[in-house]
C-alpha cells in the first residue's frame, strides 16, 4: 500500500512542498530512499528504523521504497525523519489517519525524540501559502513556526507523544505566538560612554538615519571600533516585515537564538579579517547565507579593512549596489537578500600613525601606498561617508561630563526614518541610501544655491557619477534630520565634507 505524507524542503531562500511517499511490498527486505536525497536524508533510514523499534512498534518487513517528490529537486538535511516515520507506519497499517492538510517536520533521535531543525520559519510560511492548515514540528521550533498567523502549530517532544495525539488519546494545544519583548540596546555600548569624537558621532547618526555605508579611518586607539559597536544602539526599529526577512535568513543558517521566535533588533555582524569570500558572501555545495546576508537589515562591520582578503572584499561590490547576493552552482543559482549598512574601519598606514599630531609615522611611502591600495577605488566609491577619527584629547578623556546618550540620538534617527517611510510609501525603498535612479531627482530636490554648490564640489573634487549620487543621498538624509523638505546649501556642504578623505589619502603624492 502506498501512502503519502506532506513535508517541506528548502533550497536557498525558497521553501517548497515535498511529498513523502512510502510503499511496503512482499519481497526481500530492503529500505531505499529515492527522490534526489543527500547523505543526511539517506542516513534517516537508520534513525527511523531505530526510532520505530525503540518506541515499541513493529518495523515493516519486506521491500520498502520511500520517494521524496518532486524527484528533480535536491533534498538535504534531517528534516524528513519524522514524515518518513509517519509514512512507514501508515504504509504498514499501524496508523490510519488522513493527513492531507498537515505538514510534518523534524529530526529523530534513535529513541524517538524530536530534535530541532533549520529553516522552520520559511517552510512554515511556504506551507501556509500552499494551503496547509497544520504543521507538526519539534517543540524547540514551535515558537518560530507560530509566527505564521493562521497556521496551527503543534509542538512535539517525541514520537510517543505524537502517536498518542494522532490516536486522540491526549490533547495538544496549538502553540501560541510569543509576545515580542524588544530590547534593542541590550549588549551594545552607549554613545554616552564615548569621549570626544563629536564629528564621528554626527556622521554615524547620519549613516543610521539614511542607511548609508561609512568608513572610519584613524590611528590605533582613537575609538573606531567603539564607535562602530555603539551604532546598533541608535538604529531605527525593525518593521515586522524586516523582522520576518531577517529571521528567515537566521533560521536557514541555523543561527536563530534558542527560545527566540523573531529577530527583533538589527543584526550586527563583525567577521574576522581572515574570513573567506565564501564565508562573507555565502557558499557551499548547497549555498548557505554568508556574513553579508546574515547582516541583512543591519550592520556589517569590517575592522581593519585592508587586512581582509582582496577577493573577499571585492566580492562585496555588486551585492552592496543591488541589495542581493547571487551564488551560482551547476545545479542552479540562489539569491539571498543583503541590504546592509557597511561600516569599515582602518588605519591610515601600516604602523597607524600617518598624520598623527604627536607620534611619527615610520612607514616608507611605498609601504603606505601598498597598504592603501588594498582598498580599491570602486569599493571606496560605494562608501557614502569617509570619516577621519583623530586621537582623543586628554581633556575629553578626563572630562566628568557625560556625552549625549544613544536614546536621544535614536529619537532623531527614528524621526528621520519615518519621514523616509512616508516619502517612499508604496515602493520597495526603505531608506535614502537605497533610492533608485528613477526616484533620485524627485526625492533629492536641491534649492538653486545648493545646486550651484554641488556643481562646484563635483568639478573641484573630481567626483564620479556614483559619488555624485551618494552625495545627493547623504544630503537628503541630513535635510531629513533637519526637517527640511528641500536640500539646502548647508546640507550639501556637510555631505561633501564626508567625501574628502579619499582625496586626502588615496590621491596624495607619495
Amino acid at each position: 500500500m502506498v501512502t503519502q505524507i506532506c513535508s517541506m524542503g528548502i533550497y536557498g531562500f525558497t521553501a517548497f512542498p515535498v511529498y513523502v511517499e512510502a510503499d511496503v511490498s512482499r519481497a526481500l527486505p530492503s529500505f531505499e530512499i529515492v527522490g534526489l536525497p543527500d547523505a543526511a536524508v539517506r542516513e534517516s533510514r537508520d534513525r527511523v528504523r531505530s526510532a520505530v523499534k525503540n518506541c515499541g512498534l513493529s518495523f515493516p518487513t519486506g521491500k520498502i521504497i520511500v520517494n521524496l517528490a518532486p524527484a528533480n529537486q535536491k533534498k538535504e538535511g534531517s528534516i524528513y525523519d519524522l514524515p518518513i516515520f509517519i509514512a512507514l507506519l501508515c504504509a504498514s497499517g499501524q496508523l490510519k489517519e488522513n493527513f492531507r492538510d498537515t505538514v510534518f517536520l523534524g529530526e529523530l533521535s534513535l529513541s524517538g525524540e524530536l530534535r530541532p531543525i533549520k529553516g522552520v520559519l520559511p517552510m512554515a510560511i511556504a506551507a501556509f501559502e500552499a494551503g496547509f492548515k497544520k504543521i507538526i514540528v519539534p517543540k524547540t521550533n514551535a515558537a518560530e513556526a507560530a509566527v505564521v498567523e493562521g497556521m496551527e502549530v503543534y509542538p512535539i517532544e517525541d514520537v510517543k507523544e505524537l502517536l498518542k495525539f494522532l490516536h486522540k488519546e491526549i490533547r495538544i494545544s496549538p502553540q501560541d505566538p510569543e509576545t515580542p519583548t524588544l530590547k534593542l540596546e541590550q549588549g551594545f555600548p552607549d554613545f554616552a560612554d564615548v569621549r570626544g569624537q563629536e564629528q564621528a558621532k554626527r556622521a554615524l547618526e547620519i549613516a543610521a538615519a539614511g542607511g548609508h555605508n561609512i568608513l572610519l579611518i584613524g590611528p590605533p586607539g582613537s575609538g573606531k571600533s567603539m564607535l562602530a559597536k555603539c551604532l546598533p544602539s541608535i538604529l531605527p526599529d525593525l518593521s515586522f516585515e524586516e523582522q520576518i526577512e531577517t529571521t528567515k535568513l537566521y533560521s536557514i543558517a541555523g543561527e536563530l537564538p534558542e527560545g527566540s521566535s523573531l529577530i527583533q533588533r538589527r543584526p550586527f555582524r563583525s567577521p574576522h579579517h581572515t574570513v573567506s569570500a565564501a564565508g562573507l558572501s555565502g557558499g557551499g555545495q548547497v549555498p548557505h547565507p554568508g556574513e553579508l546576508s546574515l547582516a541583512h537589515n543591519g550592520v556589517l562591520f569590517l575592522d581593519e579593512l585592508p587586512q581582509f582578503n582582496h577577493t573577499a572584499i571585492e566580492a562585496l561590490r555588486q551585492p552592496l549596489e543591488d541589495g542581493t547576493v547571487t551564488i551560482s552552482r551547476v545545479s542552479g543559482s540562489i539569491r539571498y537578500p543583503c541590504s546592509v549598512m557597511l561600516v569599515a574601519a582602518m588605519n591610515p598606514c601600516p604602523c597607524g600613525y600617518y598624520g598623527h599630531p604627536t607620534r611619527e609615522c615610520i612607514c616608507t611611502p611605498q609601504a603606505v601606498s601598498r597598504y592603501l591600495n588594498r582598498v580599491s577605488g570602486p569599493l571606496l566609491d560605494r562608501l557614502d561617508l569617509h570619516i577621519e577619527v583623530p586621537p582623543v584629547a586628554y581633556e575629553a578623556l578626563a572630562s566628568k561630563q557625560k556625552a549625549e546618550p544613544s536614546s536621544a540620538i535614536k529619537e532623531r534617527v527614528q524621526e528621520a526614518r519615518e519621514i523616509q517611510n512616508q516619502r517612499f510609501s508604496g515602493t520597495n525603498i526603505r531608506s535614502n541610501a537605497k533610492i533608485t535612479p528613477e526616484f533620485l531627482q524627485q526625492a533629492c530636490r536641491l534649492t538653486p544655491p545648493a545646486e550651484v554648490l554641488l556643481k562646484k564640489a563635483f568639478q573641484k573634487l573630481g567626483l564620479s557619477a556614483r559619488a555624485y549620487n551618494r552625495v545627493l543621498k547623504v544630503s537628503r538624509t541630513i535635510a531629513d534630520l533637519d526637517r527640511q523638505k528641500d536640500i539646502l546649501p548647508r546640507h550639501v556642504a556637510e555631505a561633501v565634507q564626508y567625501r574628502s578623505l579619499d582625496r586626502k589619502y588615496w590621491n596624495r603624492q607619495i
